[in-house]
């Protein structure tokens, strides 16, 4: 690794679920860019079961191995304290945060008819709870830095999915989930720019363990020989270095997706159509006109 020529020279990066997959090719895409990281990781399976202090190790050594500094983590997003502690690991060790990367998750999917509370809860409190309280303790920590007077350019960069925003099914918990960050980032963008950071959310579409697992869907994420690897987890990681870097500091509040080469921005919900009589409506006015807001239908799963 080239010391002083990266697009990250001089940050420090805290990044959850680290140990694997996407979190992982972020954590050495990064360090390659001259960041030190914080690679967090609990060490859970696919499902959330388990613990296990390797896969964060491993990285660790693997950003060493190529010239870079990084520490493990251990701490679990779903706890407040725990979230708090992962944002000061990095200033304990590198005595500063600039980046946070939420990315930590897993999967526990079933048709709503058949999901449990303890399915529903458990994927809601790790993407999105998760999500908010290592992003609230990060934001507290770059108000206070720029209240002190400090140069800010504080990142947030927050991870959602194509099941939130297309609606797949048999996975109430994960896109209600994913769509709520979306949201995050929003809200984020907006509190946090007068104090110089920004929060942008990637839209992955990636090889992981997690994909590997979708029902219906795990063929599309098989590489494919002799042709470009289009859902390799590295092609994603090019996005998170740039929005984590100073050229990315007018972006915020957006969301954006890499699926393969496809460099992809997504709208937030916008107003489609209005119509307006000037006075309460009736129903069956509703009825008469309501052809005229377009097509209502269950809009198609497709990209």
């Amino acid at each position: 690794m080239e010391k002083g020529k990266g697009m990250l020279e001089g940050k420090v990066a805290a990044i959850t679920g680290a140990g694997r997959g996407l979190g992982r090719s972020h954590a050495l895409a990064m360090a390659a860019e001259g960041a030190k990281i914080v690679v967090n990781d609990l060490g859970g399976e696919w499902d959330g079961t388990g613990k296990a202090k390797g896969p964060a190790d491993d990285v660790v050594k693997e950003i060493k191995a190529m010239g870079g500094d990084a520490a493990a983590n251990f701490e679990s997003v779903t706890s407040w304290e725990g979230a708090q502690k992962i944002i000061e690991s990095a200033v304990k060790h590198f005595g500063k945060l600039d980046i946070l990367v939420n990315n930590a998750g897993f999967l526990r999917d079933k048709m709503a008819f058949n999901m449990t509370k303890e399915e529903w809860d458990a994927i809601i409190e790790v993407h999105l709870t998760g999500a908010f309280y290592c992003g609230r303790h990060a934001c507290a920590y770059f108000r206070e830095q720029g209240k002190a007077g400090a140069p800010i350019k504080g990142r947030i960069i927050n991870t959602m999915s194509h099941a939130g925003l297309l609606g797949n099914a048999g996975q109430s918990n994960y896109a209600s989930a994913k769509l709520g960050i979306g949201a995050l980032t929003m809200v984020w963008g907006r509190e946090m720019e007068k104090y110089g950071m920004t929060a942008n959310a990637i839209v992955p579409m990636a090889r992981t363990r997690m994909t590997m697992q979708t029902a219906g869907l795990g063929g599309m994420f098989e590489k494919k020989e002799g042709e470009f690897d289009d859902m390799a987890p590295e092609n994603v990681s090019p996005l998170v270095v740039y929005l984590a870097s100073d050229a990315a500091q007018n972006i915020n509040g957006r969301w954006l997706s890499i699926r393969g080469g496809k460099l992809e921005s997504w709208l937030s919900p916008q107003l489609a159509k209005t119509i307006d009589i000037g006075r309460k409506w009736k129903p069956q006015e509703i009825a008469q006109r309501i052809k005229e807001l377009g097509d209502l239908s269950l809009p198609p799963m497709s990209l």
